[in-house]
């Protein structure tokens, strides 16, 4: 008995070991917000991510707060080749080249009329719809740290064609399309573009 119980106490530290080795080491959110950057370079070499680190990065980003939690945002994930490429191809040709490389692309979108409303249907103040693209950039801030934190890389893109990635993704015509980010593995690390001084953007009172 005392040689079995001997036996299974080694096993237990040998099995505690390779768990602890195996474990990623923690990443603080202050590294995770110092290491983040606007990615234009991808690991072409680097060319799968599963559908379930995705699904963990949007997990992340459908934690960010919301006008009265009515989670406005919702994403498109071209995780197929196919799908990349057709995406690719409507985002303009400066995006097309920064994002050579990167396998995955998501597709940020809010729908209207939700955030900024009230139950009567009317615009709570003046900002009316922006609240929507206001929650959407909350969401989408959660998903590229949530992404920087797993070890990927994104860059957030504007110029695209609304029309052809309605049609990519068939997308309802309720839903405004706002953001293109491109997801995957940085092949060069970029310097820090310079902040503005605190004294520009901030007041005490």
């Amino acid at each position: 008995m005392r040689k079995y119980l001997i036996i299974l106490f080694a096993a237990a530290a040998v099995l505690s070991c390779q768990d602890t080795t195996q474990r990623p080491a923690a990443v603080s959110f202050d590294d995770v917000v110092a290491s983040r950057r606007s990615i234009r370079d991808y690991d072409a070499s680097k060319t799968t991510i599963s559908e379930a680190d995705v699904r963990a990065i949007i997990a992340a980003a459908q934690e960010a707060p919301s006008w009265a939690n009515s989670q406005p945002s919702r994403y498109y994930v071209a995780l197929s080749r196919e799908k990349a490429d057709a995406v690719r191809e409507v985002i303009g040709e400066w995006n097309k080249k920064n994002t050579e490389g990167a396998p995955v692309f998501i597709v940020s979108t809010f729908v209207r009329g939700k955030s900024g409303f009230g139950r009567d249907g009317e615009p709570a103040n003046e900002v009316g719809d922006g609240w929507g693209a206001y929650d959407n950039g909350l969401s989408d801030a959660h998903l590229i740290l949530k992404a920087r934190a797993m070890g990927f890389d994104t860059l957030i893109m504007g110029g695209r064609d609304a029309d052809a990635l309605r049609s990519i993704f068939d997308i309802p015509e309720e839903e405004a399309i706002m953001a293109v980010i491109s997801l995957g593995y940085r092949a060069s690390n970029p310097q820090r573009p310079a902040r503005k001084p605190q004294e520009e953007i901030l007041k005490f009172f």
